[in-house]
């Protein structure tokens, strides 16, 4: 069994994407003070280098389209020779939409799945290699509520694309657990970040803290906290499994 340590991760290299955002900048900051040293992955560049110069040494940014293939080739290539190979790889980043699916033109429909979900593809088959080599790695995946629901508020290429990721992570888990690699998700419900406070009316917002039974949205730092128990190495026997994080919205 892995001995316990007070930064189990150091010397550990990290790729967050949507790093500069609510809950990717929340699991970097963990990350880091378990000994990570982080790679920040953002498509928002002002905002990635001035988080990287902020969170000190051991955090880069890297700005790249995860939605293109060629630029996760090219990304990745940059992030391991610059860190080194990747044993932590959190696809966080992702938009939203709330149309349902008359309102969702093609345009849209691709653009959502082409960042949640192909983004998280792409990365992954980037890092599998090096993790299967080394008989070790973590995948992390920021899934949703809405792959259960259907979308309470979310819209249909929203709630397809996390459904899809979900299914990505147990496909991931499923290849890759004979080589201590693990690929698991998280399932949040309106955490705290633009997706609620800007995207959701008051009348939203208080219509759901109704139906929510702790009767509050869900922190970042909640978030980053399973990042970081998903990531230690005390949780390599937990594979394919996505972690509800909803403040009992959904029992199962």
């Amino acid at each position: 069994m892995p001995e316990l340590h007070s930064k189990p991760l150091q010397g550990k290299v990290a790729l967050v994407t949507g790093a500069a955002g609510t809950m990717g900048l929340a699991a970097a900051r963990f990350l880091l003070e378990d000994g990570c040293k982080v790679a920040l992955v953002d498509a928002n560049r002002e905002r990635t280098l001035a988080l990287a110069e902020e969170l000190g040494a051991d955090a880069q940014p890297f700005c790249f389209d995860i939605s293109d293939a060629e630029a996760v080739r090219s990304g990745h290539a940059q992030v391991v020779e610059a860190l080194g190979p990747v044993d932590v790889l959190v696809n966080n980043a992702g938009i939203l939409s709330n149309n349902k699916a008359e309102a969702t033109d093609a345009a849209e429909w691709r653009r959502v799945l082409a960042v949640n979900l192909d983004g998280a593809f792409y990365l992954s088959q980037q890092v599998v290699p090096s993790m299967k080599a080394r008989r070790a790695g973590r995948i992390i995946n920021t899934c949703s509520l809405a792959a259960k629901t259907g979308g309470l508020t979310a819209g249909t290429a929203y709630s397809v694309s996390k459904g899809a990721l979900t299914s990505l992570t147990f496909s991931l888990a499923r290849e890759l657990a004979s080589f201590g690699v693990t690929a698991n998700g998280i399932s949040p419900a309106y955490v705290k970040t633009p997706m609620i406070t800007e995207q959701l009316t008051e009348q939203q917002r208080q219509a759901l803290l109704k139906d929510i039974p702790v009767g509050r949205f869900c922190e970042p730092e909640e978030f980053a906290h399973v990042v970081r128990f998903l990531a230690s190495p005390l949780s390599g026997f937990i594979t394919g499994e996505i972690i509800d994080l909803n403040g009992g919205l959904l029992m199962d």
